[in-house]
């Protein structure tokens, strides 16, 4: 196994894995460390999907560091880990801790951290972090409910929360490719930084700092940066895997689950509802009551056609989401609300349910949790860092895994159309 690939949230994982199998690594995903029987032989790469983004510090750690035993053990030469391409994170962590614990895990003392994903609007330059061309202070990501983001330089973020000097290489290092950034790197070795935030703004960018960073003992960024180093891991000698156009998936019904409250998938939700998709919205604050449940909701799905998708979900606006963490407190509503999709997931099976789309990375860790779901095959891309995946045991499922900041509006409409 060439990577070891631990991500902070079951939707990166799954991101990750897509860039990797598609430029040409054998790629399995788990949810959470692998099972012991689980034959990882004949991967180049394994991505242990995490649920610790939001986790207290310590324990997000410690995950980490169990992940990382695990790959090591199974014969992994190089770690990987990734976080969201908005650097999701408080000034306490988890990004800067978990970094720092890896990079003691690997007795190494210089690593990178990028986030950028230019394919979906994310780029860093001059070690500030654009979304869609806004600094990420001024974009959707400000409000998020647990990790909103007000600073776009990502230095002084990543600085906050840790204790290792963190520098730059920027973008004219960059754009002069891998010899440049091996320069860059030693620069900034040499004057004592530990961690570098580095620059790219194209997909050539992350390729030429994949080649750069190949022989490090870890990584860290988005999984853009991951995208050169399939190439530098089997020389250049080594094919992109042809592009889907279908997927096999099991025989049943369809239904979305969406828990994010991200500006793209208040979008999706919209484009839904306008379609014209049966659609139930989860109040926090009636759940909280019990004014409704887990059980109301199944009730009212038992009764739409099996013609098409149905549309169950708790997306509001950010003054909304507010209110609701104001009488509620802020982990509680988000537990709330998850804990009643994991609820709803769990009977899906059993109602014939085996077509899910779930958007949000944090309800997609309660969903397949519920249903059980351990390793995942990747599938075709639906949207940049969306594929469908088909589940490797229990019940046979088809699963898209959204992050809630992914995707294009029509995204809960055309996701079908790739099933067979």
């Amino acid at each position: 196994m060439k990577l070891g690939c631990i991500a902070d949230d079951l939707t990166g994982a799954t991101d990750l894995a897509l860039m990797l199998a598609r430029e040409g690594l054998r790629t399995i995903q788990t949810i959470g460390v692998p099972r012991p029987d689980l034959d990882l032989a004949g991967a180049d790469a394994v991505v242990v999907a995490l649920k610790s983004r939001t986790n207290p510090v310590q324990e997000a750690v410690n995950l980490s560091l169990t992940a990382a035993t695990a790959l090591k053990k199974a014969g992994a030469q190089h770690l990987f880990f990734k976080y969201c391409s908005t650097f999701d994170s408080t000034d306490e962590g988890n990004i800067g801790p978990v970094a720092e614990a890896l990079l003691a895990f690997t007795e190494s003392d210089f690593t990178l951290a990028c986030p950028a994903f230019p394919a979906n609007g994310r780029t860093v330059y001059k070690g500030h972090l654009y979304v869609n061309g806004v600094p990420l202070h001024e974009s959707s990501m400000k409000d998020h409910p647990l990790t909103p983001m007000r600073d776009s330089n990502l230095v002084r973020v990543l600085q906050r929360q840790t204790k290792l000097s963190v520098g730059l290489v920027p973008y004219e290092d960059v754009d002069a490719g891998p010899d440049a950034i091996r320069s860059a790197f030693q620069r900034e070795k040499a004057a004592g930084h530990q961690i570098v935030i580095v620059d790219a703004l194209s997909d050539a960018h992350l390729r030429a700092i994949g080649l750069a960073a190949a022989d490090f003992a870890l990584i860290t960024g988005g999984s853009g940066v991951a995208m050169g180093l399939p190439a530098a891991y089997r020389k250049n000698e080594y094919s992109p895997r042809p592009a889907e156009t279908g997927f096999d998936a099991p025989a049943g019904r369809s239904v979305i689950l969406a828990g994010s409250c991200s500006s793209a998938t208040r979008g999706q939700v919209a484009a839904a509802l306008e379609a014209g998709i049966p659609a139930l919205r989860l109040d926090a604050m009636e759940l909280s009551s019990g004014a409704a449940t887990a059980q109301t909701a199944l009730e009212w799905l038992k009764a739409q056609s099996a013609s098409g998708p149905a549309l169950i979900y708790s997306t509001a606006t950010p003054e909304e989401v507010q209110a609701v963490q104001s009488r509620l407190g802020r982990m509680n509503a988000g537990e709330i609300v998850e804990k009643t999709l994991a609820e709803i997931a769990r009977a899906l099976p059993g109602l014939g349910f085996t077509r899910l789309i779930v958007a949000g990375g944090e309800t997609s860790g309660a969903v397949v949790n519920a249903l059980d779901v351990d390793a995942l095959a990747i599938g075709p891309e639906i949207d940049p860092g969306v594929p469908w995946t088909r589940s490797l045991a229990g019940n046979d499922l088809a699963l898209a895994l959204k992050s809630g900041n992914f995707g294009t509006p029509d995204f809960f409409l055309k996701a079908w159309n790739m099933l067979r």
